[in-house]
């Protein structure tokens, strides 16, 4: 089920109206969300809810056997065994294919048969996102940070339908208190929230739609009948789209969620404004951000060790981030791109520290240089991980310095989005906030004014039929 469709409409007007009628009575009212959550899952296919079922019931089994545990080796082989039950599921549904195509290629290339059956095996919307929830829990409760919840709350925290298909990624320690505690309707600020969802509604609906269509789908599609410009733009264009579209959904995860009484944390802030690799990760897609670094790269040592440890570190970290995205080595070099230039980041601090040189001074100029460089470098890792293939990245790279020619594709229109919507990045932080504010102040009318002009320009301008958002298949 998509936000942007009247399904989900008339889904969430009556899970609105039930989430308030319930309100009073707390055990109904779980009960109500897990059933309209795991009806918004069974959407696509009704089969993958046993799926969502499973992980609950690992985690809480996990959760509770470590609450009970003294610790020891015992503690630790019950937290390793429900990682790996956790991990296998998802191994089994995203990786498996990739990985028996690889080791069967790798094994006929030394003429040595075939070591897996080829099984064509579905990918359930979302997974890697409650997956990722469920071992932050289990994780969070073997360190003591959090006690076993109840199985009726785990239940609600894991399938909680805003976040379930394309996250945020919330913590238990996020999401939990908010599920124990009554909700109190007067506290919702229902401006904000329909602000957040037209907002994310446009970003998806118009702007990530309009770039796909005009310029990304036909140059990634056949890179080999594309001009260099048209290839530049086409790598501009699918910033911007991926960024509107995780946006977009972001925002309307957060608004919908704030409508049903729940605080969800940011994901984003200005990512194409950050000044080197690090600081995109700081700004892009964050609850991940955090999550591979209190997961994964602070337990492998951080950077705690020499600063060749420290550079292993980070690339399995990013590596792996790239693999959690999607089972293809385009999704894996990304990930190294990404891991290799915070590496390089890292040591040329590190050098300037070790030879006891002065920081490099701030200025106009140098921020501007960091920003521009730091924005290609991403849309260079943007081109692996929207090819089909390696080879197809490669292609576009190498077309983009020789494929001279002209650029029908780059029309003024789209110069106009590409550009506007990177340049709204680098307005002053409080701009949107301040728009935002203004827009809350007004009275009922005029917001609800303001929303049906804002919803007959987003169905105006948007396509017939809208795609699904690019995050729910990962």
């Amino acid at each position: 089920m998509l936000f942007p469709t009247i399904d989900f409409a008339i889904f969430f007007a009556v899970a609105f109206t039930a989430n308030w009628l319930l309100n009073p009575y707390p055990r109904i009212w779980k009960l109500a969300m897990i059933a309209a959550s795991y009806l918004f899952y069974s959407w696509w296919d009704w089969r993958f809810i046993f799926l969502l079922a499973a992980s609950t019931a690992l985690s809480h089994l996990g959760a509770s056997a470590l609450a009970r545990l003294p610790d020891g080796r015992g503690r630790r082989a019950v937290l390793a065994g429900s990682v790996a039950a956790l991990l296998g599921l998802l191994a089994w549904f995203k990786y498996y294919g990739f990985l028996s195509v690889n080791v069967d290629n790798a094994l006929h290339a030394l003429h040595m048969g075939r070591a897996f059956p080829l099984l064509a095996v579905t990918l359930p919307v979302g997974v890697s996102f409650f997956t990722f929830m469920a071992l932050s829990y289990v994780i969070d409760v073997y360190r003591g940070v959090l006690e076993p919840a109840r199985p009726i709350d785990l239940a609600v925290y894991l399938s909680f339908f805003p976040h379930l298909v394309a996250g945020p990624i919330v913590r238990g320690g996020e999401l939990l208190p908010q599920i124990r505690r009554r909700r109190d309707a007067k506290g919702i600020d229902f401006g904000r929230a329909a602000w957040l969802v037209a907002g994310g509604l446009f970003k998806k609906v118009v702007i990530s739609s309009y770039v796909d269509a005009a310029i990304v789908r036909p140059v990634f599609g056949a890179p080999h009948q594309h001009s260099a410009i048209e290839i530049l733009f086409a790598a501009y264009g699918f910033a911007v789209e991926i960024y509107a579209d995780f946006s977009g959904y972001t925002d309307i995860a957060i608004g919908i969620a704030m409508l049903l009484g729940f605080q969800f944390p940011a994901n984003f802030d200005r990512p194409y404004t950050a000044r080197n690799l690090q600081d995109f990760w700081r700004r892009w897609h964050m609850t991940l951000s955090r999550w591979l670094r209190d997961y994964l790269y602070i337990p492998l040592g951080g950077g705690r060790g020499s600063r060749w440890t420290t550079a292993r570190n980070v690339m399995i970290t990013m590596v792996l981030g790239g693999l959690w995205h999607g089972a293809a080595w385009t999704f894996i070099a990304w990930g190294a791109l990404h891991g290799f230039g915070q590496v390089v980041g890292h040591f040329r601090r590190d050098r300037r520290q070790r030879a006891g040189l002065d920081p490099v001074p701030e200025g106009t100029v140098r921020a501007v240089v960091q920003r521009v460089a730091t924005f290609h470098v991403v849309c260079l890792g943007w081109i692996f991980f929207r090819a089909d293939s390696i080879s197809g990245a490669f292609t576009l790279i190498k077309r983009l310095f020789t494929a001279w020619g002209t650029a029908p594709l780059v029309t003024p229109l789209l110069l106009i989005t590409v550009c506007g919507a990177l340049a709204l990045q680098y307005l002053p932080a409080d701009a949107a906030q301040r728009a935002q504010r203004a827009f809350v102040r007004q009275g009922w009318a005029v917001q609800g004014a303001i929303l049906g002009v804002a919803l007959l320009v987003i169905t105006t301008l948007g396509p017939q039929g809208v795609a699904p958002f690019i995050y729910y298949r990962f």
